[in-house]
């Protein structure tokens, strides 16, 4: 006989509490292989199919598409070793039907864990369409009376004073209420449904998209996934480190012409991303001040030993931070592959949330969007990020002549508690310095 295995969601990454059900990859009666993906679900860093551990028959789907899950929560159930569902299980299950799981996961997929910390199941709760059920105290059970819309006539028939005074307390009229029991005697029951449906809040009219009510209430947006995410690391940014910013124009012709000659040897493109970023692990190097994290519990301060560099970028739903590892053992050329490889998977959506993580510090080229200058928001629990506006024609100073050149603004944004300004300074200008003479690159690697 088969063995019903229930699969829970799976803990998908550093940090992550929850997922998003976007689109389920399997129904109910669908037979399933080992480690196919049964579900598309949205974390906070990414987009992920999520592959069960078990092949069998589908007996059951937890949650609609759009319904939040925490870690730990039941996705499906799997008849291990069934190859078909009879149809009235079938049809059971396709209608709502919650069976008790066998066990949790005895196979973990790799990078996976459980938290059984959390409720084990959110369940539905099912739209009520009756009349208010009016709670029984001290009578038989009788059904909820509503307040007849007819105005009141007649004589009071005799009731007992008890329900009098609970009418009398509540503001009811008892001349407008049915009585349900024996010859329309109204029963303790009848006052309270009575007291239930005076008390229960009114719905809210549902206005039209272009009514003054809808327009003077504002478009409610939920703040979740990506971009919840991206909320509270920026505002936890800001409550934890006292960040400062400092900046400077750099003339960037020599480093245009050095990318131009580079590109025109053939082989692969060289990015201007690829060549700062380069610049960026030369100057942390020197400056290792800036390639480190607070540990506030330990009250120390921790030096990172490999720079795993991330880099903003906008997509369709929204900015994420993809992370290129040791990007200081990574030439311009390697640099501009895994920029442009990071980039197609978060335009796609299909970045892992190990693709996500683990960033020590990070460039941002926010020039992207026409704009010269901007004071970024440390990327928490980093030190630091270094801001990079528009490179374009100005007027400059060059060897003493007014000349145009191409010029940008570089900025950065540093934790102030792991250096002093004369540090920061010292990494901005050896950049700056690098920017405008490339050479002296040559000298640090």
């Amino acid at each position: 006989m088969p063995q019903v295995m229930e699969f829970k969601l799976p803990d998908l990454g550093e940090g992550l509490t929850e997922a998003e059900i976007v689109r389920w990859l399997v129904a109910v009666g669908d037979v399933v292989a080992i480690d196919q993906p049964v579900v598309e679900v949205e974390t906070a860093k990414a987009m992920v199919e999520v592959p069960c551990p078990y092949g069998g028959v589908v007996t059951a789907r937890f949650g609609e598409e759009g319904t939040e899950l925490p870690v730990g929560a039941p996705l499906i159930t799997v008849a291990v070793g069934a190859s078909s569902l009879p149809a009235e299980a079938a049809a059971a299950q396709a209608d709502g039907a919650e069976g008790e799981g066998a066990g949790n996961v005895p196979r973990p997929l790799i990078g996976y864990g459980e938290d059984h910390s959390r409720p084990a199941r959110r369940r539905r709760v099912r739209p009520v369409t009756a009349a208010v059920s009016a709670p029984v105290v001290a009578a038989p059970a009788a059904p909820a009376v509503p307040v007849a819309p007819a105005a009141p006539a007649g004589p009071v028939p005799v009731i007992s004073p008890l329900v009098r005074k609970l009418a009398k307390d509540g503001g009811v009229d008892l001349r407008a209420l049915r009585g349900s029991g024996p010859d329309g005697l109204i029963l303790r029951a009848d006052v309270e449904a009575a007291l239930a449906a005076l008390r229960a809040p009114e719905p809210a009219p549902v206005a039209s998209v272009a009514s003054p009510t809808a327009t003077a209430r504002g478009e409610r947006i939920p703040l979740k996934g990506v971009r919840g995410a991206v909320a509270e690391k920026l505002s936890r940014s800001r409550r934890e480190i006292p960040d400062a910013t400092c900046w400077v124009d750099a003339d960037a012709t020599e480093l245009m012409a050095a990318r131009a000659a580079m590109n025109a040897v053939g082989g692969p493109k060289i990015s201007v991303l690829a060549l700062l970023a380069r610049i960026c692990t030369a100057a942390l190097a020197r400056y290792p001040e800036l390639n480190s994290t607070v540990d506030l519990a330990a009250k120390e301060i921790v030096r990172l030993p490999s720079v795993h560099l991330g880099f903003a970028a906008q997509t369709e739903r929204g900015l994420v931070v993809p992370v290129v590892r040791d990007a200081q053992n990574r030439n311009p050329e390697s640099l501009s592959a895994e920029f442009a490889r990071l980039t197609e998977l978060a335009r796609a959506g299909k970045l892992a949330p190990a693709d996500l993580t683990g960033g020590t510090f990070t460039l941002n080229n926010y020039g992207v969007f026409g704009v010269d200058g901007s004071t970024p928001i440390i990327n928490h629990p980093e030190a630091a990020m270094l801001g990079v506006g528009r490179i374009i024609d100005k007027p400059w100073v060059h060897e003493g002549q007014l000349a145009v050149r191409k010029v940008v603004q570089l900025s950065l944004t540093f934790d102030h508690r792991v250096c002093d300004g004369g540090t920061a300074g010292g990494f901005l200008r050896f950049v700056a310095d690098c920017v405008e003479s490339p050479a002296v690159l040559l000298r640090s690697l």
